[in-house]
């Protein structure tokens, strides 16, 4: 699988790609919004996980635009807020507090995200479906 690590600054790209290689990912490093779509034409990546400092509605609704990154599932990170924090919220990004999920855990957002057709509830979930609405 290969993952875009996007962060405000070198340290933290650097810092995402280590934490995902660890995990058995491919990954790459970029540095700000700028650069990110040149480097997914380049990386082709299945995943993007982004600082949440650097998103906006704006820029997801760029992104959804660009054909290198318009099919990458995008998964904003914090090493310092918790979602409820005032992370941004969008349809398109989900949004993680790392240091709270387990090394499992952070596996089965990455399997779920690199999915062609999106995430996908585990088999082992049980979802009962609605009831059918009665007509009037």
């Amino acid at each position: 699988m290969r993952v875009l690590c996007v962060g405000r600054h070198a340290f933290l790209s650097e810092h995402l790609c280590r934490y995902f290689s660890d995990l058995g990912t491919q990954c790459e490093a970029v540095i700000g919004s700028s650069a990110i779509s040149a480097a997914a034409a380049r990386f082709e990546p299945n995943v993007m996980v982004c600082d949440s400092d650097l998103l906006t509605p704006a820029l997801l609704d760029a992104w959804g635009a660009d054909p290198a990154l318009a099919g990458v599932s995008v998964l904003a990170v914090s090493l310092t807020r918790r979602p409820d924090e005032g992370m941004v919220r969008a349809p398109d990004a989900g949004v993680i507090y790392l240091p709270a999920l387990e090394r499992e855990q952070v596996l089965a957002l990455l399997t779920a995200a690199s999915q062609p057709r999106g995430v996908r509830a585990p088999e082992s979930w049980h979802m009962t479906p609605p009831a059918p609405a009665s007509i009037a």
